[in-house]
């Protein structure tokens, strides 16, 4: 079957306003980054930045089709090489600045368009996302009867790492959930599921965990 993506970008483009920009002239060198809903604002935005005298780059990191942008289902492989002083990201959600932090160890602000407010991401915020897989991962080794959610989404569908499992972990009994759209509250169906491993948008394993009856580990951290 034939697949259409359509990109959702928002129909207004954002600006930063004076006193966001005031804060950000410590700073000599910065690299831009927002999801594709923002991309639009990106070009008024770094011209504003490099009018301040701070130079913009704007990278293409992996599986992302545009400069600047990034992707939830691969940011924490993205290893971005940068010779700049911070990162600031474009964006209402807290998701990908955190994993922006934690997969290159470099500071990272967050803009919000709709607040107008930017917050520099700290060490507790990333220190909580990354405990919260750590004690999925005690749990899963713990565990005997395991849940793996697969996707059929193109490109986060990997029924490929979901078999793999059965060979590295044989002592434990697998069932897998396949879906477009994982609906959280289908897993209640399923309480004799002591843990999940999750094969798609690594976002599920670290900021739904909230949403699930059961801990949700990342296929990233078992491989």
């Amino acid at each position: 079957m034939k697949t259409i993506f359509l990109e959702a970008r928002h129909n207004k483009n954002f600006t930063l306003p004076a006193n966001v920009i005031t804060k950000l002239k410590k700073y000599k060198t910065l690299a831009l980054f927002t999801t594709v809903q923002f991309l639009d604002s990106i070009p008024k935005i770094k011209k504003q930045l490099e009018k301040a005298n701070i130079k913009v780059q704007l990278i293409q990191t992996k599986h992302c089709q545009y400069k600047a942008q990034l992707l939830g289902c691969s940011i924490l492989e993205s290893k971005i090489k940068a010779g700049v002083d911070v990162f600031l990201y474009l964006g209402d959600g807290l998701f990908h600045p955190i994993a922006l932090k934690i997969s290159n160890n470099k500071s990272v602000l967050a803009f919000n368009p709709f607040t107008k407010k930017v917050s520099e991401i700290t060490d507790q915020q990333t220190k909580k996302m990354q405990q919260q897989q750590k004690a999925a991962l005690v749990k899963f080794h713990t565990s005997k009867e395991i849940g793996v959610l697969i996707t059929t989404k193109s490109g986060q569908h990997n029924m490929k790492a979901a078999k793999k499992l059965e060979k590295k972990f044989p002592n434990k009994k697998y069932y897998f959930f396949i879906f477009d759209t994982l609906d959280f509250t289908q897993l209640e169906n399923f309480p004799f599921i002591d843990c999940y491993v999750n094969t798609a948008c690594p976002r599920i394993s670290y900021d739904d965990q909230e949403k699930s009856p059961k801990k949700i580990i990342d296929i990233s951290l078992l491989q």
